[in-house]
């Protein structure tokens, strides 16, 4: 196997596997849709935000982007569209998860990230497991690339 195809296997099983982890995500959060919102409305109220007013939508939002996302990883024109989407995604859950229990000092909550299917507090290890997903992003935009 030569080296050229060994990345287009690579980049190949990072995009579509991106993808199936986003579509999960969106999937289990649907699967329980109202203790997910629950925990977006504490997180909103931590953060000092009206939950009353923003609890729905941005549970819709995190929802449709995930699948917005994972459409746009599958979609052979638009996959580095995705990549950016993913990587802008998982940063910026990264970086609330860091805030969160730094700044605002908040306690240990169920984010919900897998539906309660997978354990994940808000915390330090959500932030690293988003950062190091970000390899697999970063594989698939270079490589997508290339491949032009």
């Amino acid at each position: 196997m030569t080296s050229r195809k060994i990345i287009r296997v690579l980049v190949q099983l990072c995009r579509f596997g991106l993808a199936a982890l986003f579509l999960f995500t969106a999937g289990a959060k649907l699967w329980i849709l109202r203790k997910f919102a629950v925990n977006v409305a504490e997180l909103l109220s931590a953060s000092n935000i009206s939950y009353e007013r923003w609890q729905w939508p941005v549970t819709i939002a995190v929802i449709a982007f995930e699948v917005i996302t994972a459409i746009l990883l599958i979609v052979r024109p638009t996959v580095r569209i995705g990549a950016v989407f993913a990587a802008l995604m998982l940063i910026g859950f990264s970086a609330f998860a860091l805030y969160y229990v730094y700044a605002l000092h908040g306690e240990p909550l169920e984010c919900g990230c897998f539906g309660g299917i997978i354990a994940s507090q808000l915390g330090v290890k959500t932030a690293l497991r988003n950062l190091g997903l970000l390899i697999p992003v970063v594989i698939v935009f270079f490589g997508a690339r290339q491949r032009r």
